[in-house]
């Protein structure tokens, strides 16, 4: 949630910003606003609601030429989401401006301690007390760099601050505490931002910031502290995306552009996983083979399409590893005491690799003695430096808030990493991991094949469209693909939807069904006769009374043309693999239905591309 993004340089610093602000929207966010500094003297903009309400502002009311500005996206915690919360905030005195992502969770207290000092509050949020506060300092002679440790050493929470100061015109200064942050370095010109794409059009070079540190920057280069003022070298790094991956490219939504950018993103996930010796490798593996041979436990911890990505690996790596393993919520791990030891394992699934409440589960793990795995997208980001182990994805930009492309590349990663420990720990031979892995690899190929049919999928949706309540059902494997199915119906086209474990229907939620509900079927393959017969039978218990069935079932599967209003035909699959096709009509389904019904496919309400604060 929230963008940031500050530039100095020689370009004309309010379009660097604003374009920055654009690329970031789909982070979620309710306002936006501007600061810039030219001739000593800082003049912001801000407006409530879309980009658009802003650049409208500043053609209206301009800002001065300028070649150093800071910018903001924000989504609203304390205070509504008018034009006075909006970010930047001011200081009293006009020295300071300052954007900030998190929630400053002492704010009360040091609100009025400022006030007690003659600071004048205009605003509802947390966010203003920061902007007060350095405006204090910097008024009795403290340098921003400075000042901005000493508050970042006051503050108590989660929070990413950038600011200005009047009186240094070349300079900004960032901190950063459990919240992203990033720096862009170019020729002659430096960024800041919550995320490198807010920079990819100037710049690829960036550089990690890790846990509370502030950085200083110029047109020049850029100075790394930690808040007590020790310099600290920071990890610079190459982004290996360009702008065009975060442009539409012809679709009408980054989200129906990242679903059929599946294909190409599982085959990335999968792609140098051997070595030499034709052994499974990963990432970066800071753990030993007999740390990982003594583990007895294995915990995934994630949150919304992130766990149901960690229910399939549960399947999995439980079949291949013969090692208990349990998924939980993020945001409900530590709060209900578990039992982790050092013989557990811990394994993250972030996309952003910042989630607050997947990022707490990880300290709290190791404070433990626990080892931890992480599952990441975003390359430098705060889960995946704080781990023993990642496993990147390598997906590219996800710009759609719902995830896609996201959820089948972390499934892909998770049969990495169950494959790897069953590898590690002997039980699975080589031949059986490379079998696995060849139909892995076979894959991409085969959501191709679905991508490649989707016109059922749309008719389907233009019949369904107003349609008030739509159920997913599936067991085993399909079970978290129905839940992921329900879950993007809500996101984006805001329907009431639910995904149910096929066998629990007669313990409550058939009485739900009515004539003609739509109900999503997801069949096991064959393979597996038993778990097969079981669901064709559930089929039959909600077509009794009623339902129209769409089933998804593996190609050349006839057995259930006699109970099905509509088939899906999927290509073959092993059972455990099958999510990474049975998912894609899903998603298509859900971005045409809400497309007709006229939503924000890429910006759904209410939501943010990723939750930062618990």
């Amino acid at each position: 949630m929230c963008g940031i993004i500050g530039y100095v340089g020689p370009r004309n610093a309010e379009t660097v910003v604003i374009d920055g602000l654009r690329r970031m929207e789909y982070r979620g966010y309710d306002s936006a606003g501007i600061a810039v500094l030219s001739d000593g003297v800082l003049s912001a903009r801000k407006k409530a609601g879309k980009l658009i309400n802003l650049e409208t502002e500043l053609e209206v009311e301009p800002l001065p030429s300028a070649q150093l500005a800071i910018g903001h996206t924000r989504w609203a915690t304390h205070g509504a989401p008018n034009d006075v919360n909006a970010h930047p905030h001011l200081s009293s005195n006009g020295r300071i401006a300052l954007v900030h992502n998190g929630i400053i969770e002492n704010f009360a207290e040091l609100r009025a301690e400022a006030e007690s000092r003659g600071a004048v509050f205009r605003s509802e949020t947390d966010t203003e007390v920061a902007a007060q506060l350095l405006g204090l300092e910097v008024a009795d002679g403290t340098e921003l760099g400075d000042a901005m440790r000493a508050i970042c050493r006051r503050l108590e929470g989660a929070f990413t601050l950038v600011a200005i100061d009047a009186a240094e015109p070349d300079r900004i200064v960032a901190a950063r505490r459990n919240s992203p942050l990033v720096v862009g370095v170019g020729e002659g010109e430096m960024f800041v931002a919550s995320d490198v794409a807010a920079f990819i059009e100037f710049t690829r070079e960036a550089v990690e910031m890790g846990q509370d540190e502030v950085v200083e920057v110029t047109r020049d280069g850029f100075r790394v502290t930690d808040f007590a003022g020790h310099e600290v070298q920071g990890k610079p790094y190459h982004v290996d995306w360009d702008l065009s991956a975060a442009e539409k490219g012809g679709y009408d939504w980054f989200m129906r552009k990242e679903i059929y950018e599946q294909p190409k993103a599982v085959q990335d996930t999968l792609l140098g996983r051997y070595n030499a010796k034709r052994e499974l490798t990963l990432d970066e593996i800071r753990i030993a083979d007999s740390d990982l041979k003594r583990v007895d436990k294995i915990i995934v911890v994630a949150c919304g399409t992130a766990f149901y990505a960690g229910l399939v690996a549960k399947y999995a790596i439980e079949h291949w590893c013969r090692i208990p393993c349990e998924v939980e919520i993020a945001s409900e791990f530590r709060y209900r005491d578990p039992i982790v030891t050092p013989n557990t394992l811990l394994v993250t699934i972030s996309q952003s690799g910042e989630t607050a409440d997947t990022l707490m589960a990880v300290r709290h793990a190791r404070e433990q003695g626990a080892k931890v795995v992480a599952i990441c997208n975003t390359n430098g980001a705060t889960i995946p430096r704080e781990s023993d182990a990642v496993i990147y994805t390598h997906a590219g930009p996800e710009i759609g808030v719902a995830s896609t492309k996201g959820f089948t590349t972390q499934i892909a990663a998770a049969y990495l990493l169950g494959l790897y420990l069953a590898q590690v720990r002997g039980t699975k031979f080589g031949d059986e991991v490379a079998a696995v892995m060849a139909e892995l690899e076979s894959m991409p190929a085969k959501i191709q094949q679905v991508l490649d049919n989707t016109g059922q999928i749309h008719a389907l949706a233009q019949r369904l469209r107003d349609t008030k309540s739509v159920l997913f059902l599936g067991r085993h494997v399909g079970y978290p693909v129905a839940l992921e199915g329900a879950l993007k119906l809500k996101e984006i086209a805001y329907l009431h939807a639910e995904g149910f474990p096929a066998g629990e229907l007669k313990h409550g939620p058939i009485a739900l069904v009515e004539q003609d509900m739509p109900i999503f079927v997801v069949v096991p393959p064959r393979g597996r006769d038993q778990l097969h017969d079981k669901v064709i039978s559930n089929i039959q218990e909600v077509r009794a009374r009623g339902a129209h069935t769409i089933v998804l079932v593996e190609e050349g599967d006839t057995t259930v043309e006699p109970y099905a209003d509509e088939i899906v035909y999927l290509p073959k699959a092993s059972t455990l693999l099958q999510p990474l096709l049975a998912t894609v009509p899903l998603q298509i389904f859900a971005c045409q239905v809400a497309t007709l019904l006229g939503h924000d496919v890429d910006q759904p309400r209410n939501l943010a591309k990723s939750v930062t604060v618990e």
